[in-house]
């Protein structure tokens, strides 16, 4: 039996998911450094998995009418070839574009809940990719706008949204990088950045919340072994506020890009990445 979670516990994390989700500064990095630090232990991948339903949810809210629009269009390309335009194009790039993360997700699942939730290795992600954004921000022409977008493109960047398997990379900053990385702009990278996670995220957070509801609350870890235990009713609070922050966080980020890089994140991952290091280093955390 783990360790049961305190409110407190549930709402910072719950707090943590939802400001820092939509950000290129890895949510999954600071919810195991924030647990590291202040309680000690891992909530481990199911607590994000669960949480990240809520600022899923926000996407989805955020993005209804787009969202809509392009389910309709693609279904309508589906049978008539003149209706094959933008929406269309977008709709099948997020399908085939999800693919390679949940193939992965699958393969890797042992390793995602050990290995990779490691602090080591989560201080050297989060510095590493601090780097790879900064980079992508010095290439980027940012010629190409939205309606240039291609298949080419949705798959390049499901490819790269297959790195925010390791905390530390952030999904976000590893698919809006990549978006840079190939001519788009800022805005339309980090705008299908939303659209594509909405698929591998649900699903992700759907399987781990029928394990936790399965377990009574008991979060998992690999080879079974349970890290936490969690109430249903700490669950759908820690939920619903990662729902309403990572709404308000949406609405800022998608203005705060049109006139701002990515670099702005750039220092404050390497200054994070340093401190993990540190606090390791004087024994304060431990890295597994």
């Amino acid at each position: 039996m783990g360790v049961q979670m305190s409110w407190l516990e549930a709402v910072v994390l719950a707090v943590v998911q939802g400001l820092t989700e939509f950000l290129p500064v890895s949510s999954s990095a600071h919810l195991r450094i924030v647990s590291a630090v202040f309680w000690d232990n891992d909530a481990g991948a199911s607590f994000t998995a669960v949480t990240q339903l809520g600022t899923e949810t926000a996407v989805l809210v955020y993005f209804a009418k787009d969202i809509f629009r392009i389910i309709a269009s693609w279904f309508k390309g589906l049978v008539n070839p003149a209706e094959r335009n933008l929406d269309y194009r977008i709709g099948w790039s997020v399908i085939i574009a999800t693919i390679p993360i949940g193939v992965l997700g699958l393969l890797l699942s042992d390793v995602i809940e050990s290995t990779f939730r490691n602090l080591w290795i989560t201080g050297t992600t989060l510095i590493v990719f601090a780097l790879v954004i900064a980079l992508a921000e010095k290439v980027a022409t940012q010629a190409r706008p939205i309606e240039q977008f291609t298949m080419r493109d949705g798959i390049f960047m499901g490819l790269a949204q297959c790195l925010a398997l390791i905390p530390g990379v952030s999904r976000s900053g590893a698919t809006s990088s990549a978006g840079l990385f190939i001519g788009l702009t800022r805005e339309t990278a980090v705008r299908f950045s939303f659209l594509l996670a909405i698929p591998a995220v649900t699903a992700s957070g759907l399987y781990e919340l029928m394990k936790v509801l399965k377990s009574d609350g008991e979060l998992v870890g690999k080879s079974g072994q349970v890290l936490a235990s969690a109430s249903h009713a700490q669950l759908a609070v820690a939920t619903l506020i990662a729902f309403f922050l990572g709404y308000a966080v949406i609405a800022w980020l998608l203005k705060f890009v049109i006139d701002h890089s990515l670099n702005w994140f750039v220092g404050y991952r390497i200054a994070l990445g340093l401190g993990v290091y540190g606090l390791l280093a004087a024994g304060v955390v431990q890295a597994a």
